[in-house]
């Protein structure tokens, strides 16, 4: 199968100095609410990537609960392979890919778990189903078959019954304090635009462009 000849021209837009923001949250956000009005295909899907304690990386996909001035929120198990990585490095990077709008946005920055009350709050907020999905999973742990959490979650359903379910202490939210960007916008001809924001001893961004 020869795939070398697959790729895009993109046309579809431009990023330049004079239409950005200085502050890379508030671009963030602009181009977020520009992919949910364009209904891209899960806009907050975002690439985590994790070091482990072999300095090998480890990526998967995670998503976005919710971003602010402080960073943003994903939620986990803490007993996950991430949480683990984590827990011995605790730098990492989201990316953010929408094909829709030929764009990507790359983040970096330090990771550390959310206040406990915030994660019951969201946990709260979850469909009951995930809920139970939550307790019902020893995430990363290598398990038999399928079956096994089938009727983990089978039998915590019983057990739950209609009560009330509490958030598991082993499962929360991070938080990732950026202080790295990249705002990649597709262009003709592989020129492509790629803005970068990075955070300096004094606090405040220094902006920059990059040689696609």
């Amino acid at each position: 199968m020869d795939i070398s000849n697959i790729r895009t021209d993109y046309q579809k837009h431009e990023l330049l100095e004079k239409d950005i923001s200085g502050d890379p949250i508030l671009q963030f956000k602009k181009w977020f609410e520009v992919a949910l009005n364009n209904k891209v295909n899960e806009p907050n899907a975002m690439h985590l990537a994790t070091i482990g304690t072999n300095n090998r990386p480890t990526g998967r996909i995670v998503l976005l609960k919710g971003f602010d001035s402080d960073g943003f929120t994903f939620f986990t198990n803490y007993k996950s392979k991430k949480a683990d990585q984590i827990s011995n490095n605790n730098f990492a990077s989201i990316t953010f890919f929408w094909p829709e709008l030929e764009r990507q946005v790359r983040i970096e920055g330090e990771v550390a778990k959310i206040d406990e009350k915030d994660s019951v709050k969201y946990f709260n907020e979850r469909p009951r189903a995930s809920q139970i999905g939550a307790w019902a999973s020893p995430q990363s742990q290598i398990i038999e078959s399928r079956e096994i959490i089938e009727n983990n979650y089978l039998n915590l359903e019983k057990e739950f019954g209609n009560e009330e379910i509490e958030k598991p202490l082993f499962w929360g939210g991070y938080c990732l304090k950026p202080d790295y960007f990249e705002f990649w916008q597709g262009r003709s001809s592989r020129l492509h635009d790629r803005i970068t924001y990075k955070l300096t001893d004094k606090n405040d961004w220094e902006i920059h462009r990059l040689a696609p």
